[in-house]
């Protein structure tokens, strides 16, 4: 750290700042997070729904499903994009700003999310092809909003409600997953009272009406409007004081703008800057928040090797479990029965349980910050652990009818234990442990990690989650 006489007014009065108006609308940074949730999440709702559209198979006795490597690529494009842009943008983060880089990520979210619904081609294999293009790149624009949301908060926050805040951006996810389905649940019934429609059993080709193509668009596309009034709210707020200071080495500027959102007279200090710019070219001291050394140098791999290796390990660990989970919801549901088979119900009334169920699960989204970092991820980690084993040691256990109740409060619990925990901790943590000049890069990383997990989770399972039995195996997959 910086000498007490060479600290930083500005970022002093950051860091003792009482809890003010201004660190609430800085978690304006969260509604990039709630739509990154809606987005990523809600092609698991209408993936179905695509394979009765357009890969009907005539005399068939189920509904048509999406081909295996469609399947992989609807499903897994959009991470593949993100994490691509939690690298790229997280590093663009620490060289443009984090307010620049941030607004061009969510116009590119907006944009894209608009493409997903307007997805078009004369066969079925172009417009999965056009649907495909649009995925990577919103998910790369989503990429972008991971380490740029958290680093954004943990700049402005004060130093005691700083986790806490930080906490509650990456509660927006929840909210967002929730928003998904229950929106899919509104449009989806909206066009059952619309258009009837009789089961597939009894009408193959009538049980999905020609609006049904409305139904999937519809609910990829409305993921632009939370992005757009992000945009908006976002590009009213200046440059974090941290990154101006530190960074960009503009004391004046941060000094302009932190009394402007404080609402206090902040003095300048610019020579302070320049003093402590100048005592670490010469001394190599890298201690101090706005410290020189670069990313995989040998004084940050002592600093803070093990610091990256910890936070992307564990967000790759949990990211294989959650992802999968929340994605193949409706597979799992579909197995133990929660959800009845597909050729009883027609193309709408499926959208509909499906998102039914899966807003049920999202309800028990909760996050915490009491319990200190290390305990409340050692805790996350065990007990999400244990209910998923207990689901899986005895699972024809649970599918019996009888049963079900219980497999879909034993499934909630490794949700709720993931969201108690895992998933802020993993997010917190990478915006907090790094010098500001690296944490936008370092947190991409931590994130991307992640997202090789989400791959792993969301390609692996489509093949392992198949029944054993060929005939009842989905359509192109094997037993």
């Amino acid at each position: 750290m910086a000498p007490t006489g060479q600290k930083l007014q500005v970022l002093d009065a950051l860091n003792t700042a009482k809890t003010q108006w201004y660190h609430f609308t800085a978690t304006v940074a969260g509604m990039g997070f709630f739509t990154d949730a809606y987005d990523l999440f809600c092609i698991s709702l209408v993936t179905k729904l695509l394979g009765r559209i357009y890969y009907h198979v005539d005399g068939s006795p189920k509904p048509g499903t999406l081909p295996p490597n469609v399947s992989a690529a609807v499903n897994g494009v959009a991470f593949c994009g993100t994490l691509s842009g939690q690298l790229f943008f997280g590093w663009l983060g620490d060289k443009l700003g984090r307010k620049k880089v941030y607004g061009m990520t969510l116009m590119l979210m907006v944009l894209c999310s608009i493409g997903s619904g307007l997805s078009f081609g004369h066969n079925p294999k172009s417009v999965m092809a056009t649907l495909c293009f649009f995925r990577f790149w919103l998910g790369f624009g989503i990429g972008g909003d991971y380490p740029l949301s958290a680093t954004i908060m943990s700049e402005y926050a004060n130093k005691k409600t700083r986790g806490a805040f930080i906490a509650a951006v990456f509660a927006m996810q929840g909210f967002g997953i929730l928003a998904g389905g229950i929106f899919a649940i509104i449009i989806s019934a909206v066009f059952m009272a619309r258009f009837d429609a009789p089961p597939y059993e009894v009408d193959p080709v009538g049980s999905t009406v020609p609006e049904c193509d409305y139904v999937w668009r519809i609910i990829l596309m409305v993921g632009a409007l939370p992005a757009a009034l992000t945009y908006y709210w976002r590009m009213k707020m200046p440059e974090t004081a941290r990154y101006t200071a530190l960074v960009a080495k503009n004391a004046q500027q941060a000094a302009s703008d932190m009394s402007k959102v404080m609402q206090v007279e902040i003095e300048a200090e610019q020579h302070k800057i320049d003093r402590i710019t100048a005592a670490q070219e010469n001394s190599g001291d890298a201690c101090s928040e706005g410290s020189s050394f670069g990313l995989f140098s040998s004084e940050f791999i002592r600093r803070h090797g093990l610091h990256l290796v910890g936070t992307a390990t564990t967000w790759f660990l949990l990211d294989i479990a959650f992802y999968s989970q929340n994605l193949f919801q409706k597979d799992i549901f579909s197995a133990i029965g929660w959800i009845p088979a597909a050729k009883t119900m027609s193309a709408l009334q499926e959208v509909f349980r499906i998102a039914r169920a899966e807003t049920l699960i999202a309800l028990f989204s909760t996050v915490q910050d009491r319990m200190g970092r290390f305990r409340i991820q050692l805790m996350g980690f065990f007990f999400m652990t244990v209910f998923m084993f207990a689901l899986a040691i005895p699972y024809d256990h649970w599918t019996h009818k009888d049963n079900r109740t219980g497999f879909v409060v034993m499934y909630s619990l490794t949700f709720f234990f993931a969201n108690f925990g895992l998933n802020v901790t993993t997010f917190v943590v990478p915006a907090e442990i790094f010098p500001a000049r690296l944490r936008s890069t370092c947190h991409g990383i931590s994130a991307a990690s992640g997202k090789l997990g989400v791959m792993v989770g969301a390609f692996g399972f489509l093949y392992l989650a198949q029944n054993q039995d060929k005939a009842k195996a989905d359509a192109g997959y094997p037993a």
